[in-house]
């Protein structure tokens, strides 16, 4: 047995979960909010339900990783550092060199370093936790899990835009597409709970949270999914806008006299679902402003599932149907009404759906259709840190000694 941290650090976060592996028992799961504040916040669950929170300064991810890996010490969750035999690490982009988890090393570092301009939010902070680990744990292997790997499998007319070619070869302009831990995680499950191989499925994955996105995968691999050159292309998101005509960009530039950059902020952070409603990028306040009858929220939350119902059609098309539809992450599998307002009118492809199962489900893996559809309809709890784990010990070569 190993113990397996998997790190997801963000811009001012650190999240991770400890990981018995290969058993796949989850030890512990903590996170670091405020990162660099004054007033961070630092949590832990562990054991038989026990929680320690503290609200403390930390002024880098160093700090807040040293604090992690001294409470796993003090509450007697690990005995020793070295009792960490592999810590993963989830980075946002991959590019086209890597369609598959690496072993970190200097090569791969500064890879990921020279794609910071693809994510300037998510890219520094993944960076700075990789580097704070390897520097409390230099001997234990770090591998990096990347968010567009799994969706490298995609085919030309997939991920190319109409561009001229030379932007593709140059400047690796194309659909990358992201999310992909959580895809790859949920059609492999989806694998064992329809008792088929997976080589024989096509499946439709419906990540949706704040970000979110859509993948067709076809025998285990992703063929198409929403989310593109950046996370700020395809559906409607709970700040991000989605896809959109590009000549918007100049336009508003000329009208409100803001940069591109400044354009280019609002689309990812005041849109999507807040721009619409006006009201909150959280779907349980704008569902909530719905039944009060706002229009403005109402409007949004047809609009979020249009887009979505719009992709399932356009992907079961693409695959020549479907045998299965999940819905995963936090809208996915806590929202009864959002995938109602999906699923409604897919009848004609085979989507026939029990509202009397769907409705109040909630976080738990459950089939909502009736027995007699063709097509079957799955929420599926995401486990991105399982992955990152799996990814961890077989990459970092601790299959054979903990087998």
């Amino acid at each position: 047995m190993a113990k397996i941290m998997a790190v997801n650090a963000g811009s001012s976060s650190l999240k991770f979960q400890l990981l018995e592996m290969p058993n796949e028992t989850m030890i512990a799961v903590g996170l670091v909010e405020r990162v660099g504040k004054d007033d961070a916040i630092f949590t832990i669950k562990y054991g038989e339900g026990q929680k320690y929170t503290d609200v403390l300064p930390l002024a880098t991810h160093k700090e807040a990783v040293e604090l992690s890996l001294e409470k796993l010490m003090e509450f007697g969750i690990i005995s020793s550092y070295d009792e960490i035999k592999g810590v993963g690490h989830r980075v946002l982009h991959g590019k086209e060199k890597y369609a598959d988890s690496v072993l970190i090393t200097d090569e791969v570092m500064h890879d990921i370093e020279s794609y910071t301009e693809l994510g300037p939010l998510h890219i520094p902070p993944n960076l700075i936790g990789i580097r704070a680990f390897q520097a409390l744990l230099p001997e234990v292997p770090q591998v990096a899990v990347f968010d567009t790997a799994f969706h490298q499998t995609m085919p030309e007319e997939n991920f190319l835009y109409s561009l001229p070619y030379d932007y593709y070869t140059e400047y690796g302009i194309r659909k990358y597409g992201f999310h992909g831990t959580s895809h790859k995680y949920v059609t492999e499950r989806a694998s064992e709970l329809l008792g088929r191989p997976l080589k024989d499925l096509r499946l439709i994955s419906c990540h949706l949270g704040s970000g979110a996105s859509i993948a067709a995968v076809s025998g285990g691999e992703s063929i198409d999914t929403t989310m593109g050159f950046t996370p700020l292309e395809g559906i409607t998101m709970g700040t991000r806008s989605g896809s959109l005509d590009p000549a918007l960009i100049p336009f508003l530039m000329e009208k409100t006299g803001k940069t591109a950059e400044d354009v280019l902020n609002v689309m990812n952070k005041e849109s999507g679902i807040y721009g619409l409603s006006g009201l909150s990028s959280d779907l349980r306040d704008v569902q909530t402003a719905a039944k009060e009858g706002n229009h403005r929220s109402e409007m949004a939350l047809r609009i979020f599932a249009n887009r979505i119902h719009g992709y399932i059609g356009q992907y079961a098309a693409e695959m020549n149907g479907v045998d299965a539809i999940i819905f995963t992450a936090g809208v996915g599998e806590n929202s009864d009404s959002i995938r109602e307002r999906v699923l409604r009118g897919l009848e004609f492809m085979g989507v026939y759906w029990d509202p009397s199962l769907n409705n109040g489900a909630r976080g738990e893996e459950l089939f909502i259709n009736y027995p007699h559809s063709p097509v079957k309809v799955i929420i599926i709890p995401t486990n991105e840190e399982l992955m990152i784990a799996r990814d961890t010990v077989r990459v970092g070569g601790l299959v054979a000694q903990n087998a």
